[in-house]
């Protein structure tokens, strides 16, 4: 079986020009360790977690208010300890004074459809966090307390967000297109004290008003003592302290020391199959894992400029802030991503001057199929690095950037998650870029694939673990007081192995492929098949505009049906010839296990609001779920989106 191709090699200059360059060159001159390349540099990061982990904060210059006693405590999984005994403040390394000469540089650019562009220097951002953390502070806010946010991408976000972590206190946020229900699941959780909140929004074209969902939530929150309204649009909330009057007063900056693993923010999961978990992050675990990331494989630094699209609600979010760390200034962008057009996102990369672009995959092969040529059509010179990540990038979206963004800008395909607010695997300068593959498991990150005996497979799918700690690892769910749920989720399969829930594929290069979540996996005759390969096949087809396959299995043990869902493009009707046209790509292309049992056409693909398919509330549905067992329609992208399913399953039930 031949390899993946190679499709860009690390640049001949990488030493010299890039921030892991400048790494390798820290490691020989001050800890006498040399690496001839990536994989070298890899088994190191994972074998020797003390020295990795120990060069990370000293590379970055991580400052410790009260410095570590070791590296790494407790070494099993779960319960790791990291820097014991150290204190320090995240919010500290991401806006802390260090000699006042970038004062007068942008730090931040904000676009959004509700009002005019808004930028801040770093000298005002610095402000404005102070005099919020006072304000904080006289509505009572200390260590500890929570402070949660109904708020878009914004800004006034990002400065309470920083202002809340430089008092100890713990941050939790929901994008406001989110419906009161969904938020109450979520910020109850964590009994806030404090809730931040838009009266509405713009998306596109179009005003949202959410002022009665704000009072829902209120109501649904009985431990808020406070609500500020962050002015977003021409609507104000009633009996709500104003953004103004929190920030009124000169505040000198400052920030709390807490100990490593004391909570800085707790993320959410989706919610599509279950209640939301409540994961929560500490402020050291984030500091050094971004710090590696964002230098390391995204090779941001100073002057440099992220724009990568995301709601409040996706660990995205956190990794666009944490931009900030390396002293890189952020785009943050809020609305319609699409609005006006498919080319808005290029555009404002060109206007803004991105270095390191963002965008989901399914973007990138939408401007694909539509013909969007965006370096003919936008100066994008300044970019040096394309990510993308929420889902796997066929092998033609990886030509495509190749081809249209050209050798010298870096394609970064990566897979991580909210449970680890990062990448688990992912590229680097110091990686090759592999078609239709993602580069490897990141530094730091022991990621393999394990068969359901436990043993690592190398060219065959398994489950995707994680064999060594890494500090990024939540610190808990919340609520969670004796581990049970967080040991279940992730350690119940493999003791002492964190299972990640994905279904991946390593290749002997080191290169590897995530075929879907491993709870999708379709098992047909004994045989899993991954859900992604179906994707790249089936929607490069000009008719299909996106797609959902499920499999259904027969109780009394015989192959079940393989059913297949297909977005069409407007116009295009599902007859016979798409049919046949669709089972022969998949035969050519996979194989005849592939080929699906039925083919039914959907108005939309349901997928949550980051993106991701939703493969197995769809199949509950099926088999008889209610939709709200399995869902709820404000985590939905499209909230019609399963309704179709639950049609769909009421007719194949028996009259």
């Amino acid at each position: 079986m031949s390899g993946p191709e190679l499709l860009r090699p690390p640049a001949d200059d990488v030493r010299e020009t890039t921030e892991i360059g400048r790494f390798l060159g820290w490691l020989e001159r001050e800890r006498g360790l040399r690496f001839d390349g990536y994989a070298d540099l890899h088994r190191w990061s994972v074998e020797d977690l003390e020295g990795f982990w120990s060069a990370v904060a000293a590379f970055f210059d991580v400052r410790f208010a009260t410095a570590p006693e070791r590296v790494l405590g407790r070494r099993e999984m779960p319960g790791a300890e990291w820097f014991p005994g150290a204190t320090l403040n995240y919010a500290e390394h991401a806006v802390g004074l260090l000699d006042g000469s970038d004062a007068d540089e942008v730090a931040v650019v904000a676009h959004s459809q509700t009002r005019p562009p808004v930028e801040l220097t770093w000298g005002q951002l610095r402000e404005q966090v102070a005099r919020a953390r006072a304000g904080l502070q006289r509505l009572g806010v200390g260590r500890g307390d929570r402070v949660v946010a109904y708020l878009p991408n914004t800004p006034e976000t990002l400065v309470a967000f920083l202002a809340t972590a430089s008092l100890g206190a713990v941050w939790a946020s929901c994008a406001p297109e989110f419906g009161a229900r969904s938020v109450v699941d979520r910020f109850g959780q964590v009994e806030p004290t404090v809730l931040l909140a838009v009266a509405g929004y713009g998306y596109g074209a179009k005003d949202v008003d959410r002022r009665e969902q704000v009072a829902e939530i209120r109501a649904g929150l009985p431990t808020v003592r406070h609500v500020v309204h962050v002015p977003y649009g021409p609507d104000a909330l009633p009996d709500a302290v104003g953004w103004d009057e929190l920030l009124a007063g000169p505040a000198e900056l400052a920030f709390d020391p807490v100990p490593f693993a004391h909570p800085l923010c707790v993320l959410f999961s989706s919610g599509t199959t279950g209640r939301p978990k409540a994961i929560v992050h500490g402020h050291g675990g984030i500091l050094l894992e971004h710090l590696k990331n964002h230098g390391l494989s995204w090779d941001l630094r100073a002057g440099d400029r992220i724009l990568w699209f995301s709601t409040t609600a996706w660990m995205m979010w956190n990794a666009l802030v944490s931009a900030l760390l390396v002293r890189a200034s952020i785009v943050m962008v809020d609305g319609n991503p699409l609005h006006p057009d498919l080319r808005w996102q290029w555009q404002l990369a060109a206007e803004t001057g991105a270095t390191l672009m963002g965008a989901s995959p399914g973007y990138l092969m939408t401007c694909r199929k539509e013909g969007v040529r965006p370096a003919e059509e936008f100066d994008l010179s300044r970019i040096r690095q394309l990510g993308a990540a929420g889902s796997p990038l066929p092998a033609e979206g990886y030509h495509w950037v190749h081809e249209h963004l050209g050798p010298g800008v870096l394609l970064n395909v990566g897979s991580g998650g909210t449970d680890v607010c990062s990448g688990i695997v992912q590229g680097s300068p110091l990686q090759p870029v592999w078609a239709g593959e993602i580069s490897g498991p990141c530094l730091g990150v022991a990621a393999q694939a394990f068969d359901e005996e436990g043993n690592p497979v190398v060219g065959d799918l398994g489950e995707l673990v994680i064999t060594a700690p890494m500090p990024s690892m939540p610190v808990g769910f919340w609520g969670d007081d004796d581990g049970s749920r967080y040991r279940a989720t992730y350690f119940a399969d493999y003791p002492g192995v964190w299972r990640h829930g994905d279904w991946i594929r390593f290749s002997e290069v080191g290169s590897c492929v995530i075929a879907g979540r491993s709870d999708a996996t379709l098992n047909r005759g004994g045989v899993r098949l991954g859900t992604a390969e179906f994707y790249r096949v089936v929607e490069e087809l000009p008719e299909v505009v996106d797609s959902l396959v499920v499999h259904l299995e027969d109780p009394a043990g015989g192959n079940g049906e393989l059913l297949l869902y297909v977005q069409l493009r407007d116009g295009v009707e599902l007859d016979d010839d798409l049919r046949r046209r669709i089972a022969g790509a998949l035969r050519t292309a996979l194989s005849p296990r592939h080929v699906p049992d039925g083919v039914v056409a959907v108005p939309a693909v349901p997928r949550n609001r980051t993106g991701k398919k939703l493969e197995l509330p769809a199949k509950k549905i099926l088999l008889g779920a209610r939709l709200d067992d399995v869902a709820s329609r404000d985590v939905l992208a499209e909230p019609t989106s399963l309704d179709t399913f639950v049609r769909l399953a009421a007719a194949r039930r028996p009259s």
